[in-house]
């Protein structure tokens, strides 16, 4: 199996295709090298394709009306983004940036349409990848009008270290992560002199802990125990 191939059964909304068929997205994909900070696509520019992150990590930001940014996500090996264009000619929704060093998987949206209109098992892991993602963006919605902002940045660490951390034999859970605390306020929805503030209450009361871009979470069922059902 070919490097591109052996990447593709890596990603989810591609795993379950046989081999024929990773073949032909594998045929159809543009590979482009992102160095940390780089701009991938800018919100507003005419819509090129499908996106899937290959290695490295991506944010995907929004500009808000002040000038300030607000980080959507952070997507890591295996997610895709930029989905939201298939079958329509908008420009992008959002700005993507490397966060680190990146490698990006593109397939132009003729091509992947021209799939996913042969395949009928390709267009339904669209499907539910797009349905997961509009559930992502519902629970967010949700936080920002619910949860207070220990709340929130409880789930944002949480959900960083379900997508990005390591699990200890202790049960707490390592998080390397090239944001700064700017970053880390806008996915939080708040100030980074807030969050900053709460980080240290959470690492005094040891149940976070941090040193630069290494955070460890200690109690993770405390950490969740701050979360509005």
């Amino acid at each position: 199996m070919t490097s591109t191939m052996q990447y593709l059964k890596q990603i989810p909304v591609f795993a379950e295709l046989p081999d024929s068929q990773l073949a032909q997205i594998g045929a159809n994909t543009l590979e482009r090298l992102y160095r940390r900070g780089a701009v991938i696509f800018m919100e507003g520019e005419p819509g090129e394709g499908f996106h899937y992150v290959l290695s490295g990590k991506v944010k995907i930001v929004k500009a808000t009306d002040d000038g300030r940014e607000h980080i959507i996500k952070i997507l890591g090996p295996g997610d895709i983004f930029a989905e939201v264009l298939l079958f329509n000619n908008q420009p992008y929704p959002a700005t993507a940036i490397a966060v680190e060093e990146s490698r990006v998987g593109i397939i132009k949206n003729s091509d992947l349409e021209r799939l996913v209109l042969s395949n009928n098992r390709l267009a339904l892991q669209l499907i539910k990848a797009l349905s997961q993602r509009l559930l992502y963006a519902q629970q967010k919605i949700k936080n920002l009008a619910l949860n207070d902002v220990l709340a929130r940045t409880a789930e944002t660490l949480l959900r960083l270290g379900k997508e990005h951390g390591r699990p200890g034999p202790d049960g707490s859970i390592g998080i390397t992560l090239e944001l700064s605390r700017q970053d880390l306020a806008s996915l939080v929805g708040t100030t980074r002199e807030t969050v900053t503030r709460t980080l240290s209450s959470l690492k005094k009361d040891r149940i976070i802990d941090f040193d630069g871009q290494e955070m460890v979470i200690l109690q993770p069922r405390k950490l969740q125990s701050y979360i509005q059902a």
